[in-house]
């Protein structure tokens, strides 16, 4: 878990589901960023790939999970979400690694499939090398549970946790803006 970089102001997508569930009392205020009008959690409502509402070095932490590969100008959205971190602050991103296209709101909007590698590169033309940490997770077994629709109940906390770089069901990414120099 990465619940000590959920503190201070943190922007979460779509809702705040992990700002509350592991920032608790170490968040001062929670943003919701939605891209359509209408969420009562919304605080920002806008695309990422033009954001210029969004204040810019304003979250000490940016939670984005399963979303940047809905947005076709990946770079953009980074590059705004760079934008709005403060020096120091932590971007907490996932990605769908093996995955059928999600039949939801959001499934028409699927433009990218990623690796470790290639979220690796993506995230390292911003942020410095040493700031970027991915890892993936998964392995067969967990990627046919999955894409068979079994729940992760069905399987041992073992069969889950083994990890196999050439199975990569989920992608996460930590990436740390730099401190301002002095």
């Amino acid at each position: 878990h990465r619940s000590k970089d959920i503190q201070g102001r943190v922007l979460e997508i779509g809702e705040n589901t992990y700002t509350c569930r592991f920032g608790a009392d170490q968040v001062t205020k929670s943003d919701v960023l939605h891209v359509v009008e209408g969420n009562p959690q919304a605080t920002f409502v806008g695309d990422l790939t033009n954001a210029d509402h969004i204040p810019s070095e304003a979250f000490d932490c940016v939670i984005l999970t399963q979303t940047l590969h809905l947005i076709y100008d990946m770079g953009t959205a980074l590059g705004t979400l760079y934008r709005i971190l403060k020096p120091g602050g932590v971007l907490l991103v996932t990605f769908p690694g093996i995955s059928q296209i999600v039949k939801c709101d959001w499934g028409d909007d699927w433009c990218w499939a990623l690796t470790s590698q290639s979220a690796r590169l993506l995230f390292e033309e911003l942020f410095p090398k040493t700031n970027v940490h991915v890892e993936a997770h998964g392995n067969v077994l967990a990627a046919i549970a999955f894409l068979q629709g079994l729940a992760m109940e069905e399987l041992t906390q073992k069969e889950l946790d083994y990890r196999d770089r050439e199975y990569q069901v989920l992608i996460t990414v930590r990436a740390v803006k730099p401190e301002v120099k002095s």
